[in-house]
């Protein structure tokens, strides 16, 4: 069974006619976009990714401008980890702003993957991303290691040798914590530092969850507090 694959096709039901949807990156927006066609259902998409972009397109699709739209309805997109609360890490794919905007930008936020990617409170498994001025890189690194004693941070690197530079022509920052601080408050604390432009932490921003797993998939929904 191929639980992205199962994910996808769940998540493509909430979808309806006359909508305005975002698609993020990966395999499961993939998988996301062959239901797509099949449904043949009129709306206008837009996306985070320009893998996502050019996938659509060579299956027909209209991809839209996100920059002339106000809103979106929905928005779907993967993680690398979510937990009970639904707050998620994107960390992998550097793309994180883009997404980030289009999950603010939608009325519903629905994350879309398979049962490894859920555990009940975020681990260290993987490092909270910035997304950094470059000319900002020493000063950020370095007021970064004064809010938080103990991480670890590295400037992103390929396979060249070569900092990683974003769509945006920002570099990217992995900092790795050793025990998360409260999540209720990382974001806004890094933010005030000038120079990062967006974290991978996805906070209170999710509402679903569709989550495919042996036994079946099933739909988490964020609980009112």
């Amino acid at each position: 069974m191929n639980l992205k694959q199962e994910a996808a096709k769940i998540a493509v039901t909430f979808i309806k006619s006359g909508t305005a949807v975002g698609l993020g990156a990966g395999v499961t927006m993939a998988y996301m976009v062959e239901f797509l066609k099949e449904e043949k259902l009129s709306i206008q998409l837009y996306t985070s990714s320009a893998a996502t972009k050019t996938l659509l397109q060579q299956n027909g699709f209209t991809v839209n401008d996100i920059a002339v739209v106000p809103g979106l309805d929905m928005y779907f997109d993967g993680c690398d980890q979510f937990d009970k609360a639904l707050n998620a890490l994107k960390s992998g794919g550097g793309i994180h702003t883009a997404e980030k905007l289009l999950a603010s930008m939608a009325k519903e936020f629905v994350l879309v993957g398979d049962e490894s990617k859920y555990v009940e409170q975020l681990t260290t498994a993987f490092p909270l991303v910035l997304e950094v001025l470059p000319q900002a890189i020493t000063f950020v690194t370095t007021k970064v290691y004064q809010l938080f004693n103990g991480v670890k941070m590295s400037v992103r690197y390929d396979v060249n040798k070569d900092a990683v530079v974003t769509e945006n022509g920002n570099y990217l920052v992995d900092v790795w914590f050793t025990a998360w601080p409260e999540l209720s408050q990382l974001n806004p604390v890094l933010k005030t530092v000038t120079g990062i432009v967006e974290t991978s932490l996805f906070y209170n921003m999710a509402g679903k969850a569709v989550i495919a797993g042996s036994e079946g998939v099933r739909i988490l929904e964020k609980k009112e507090v």
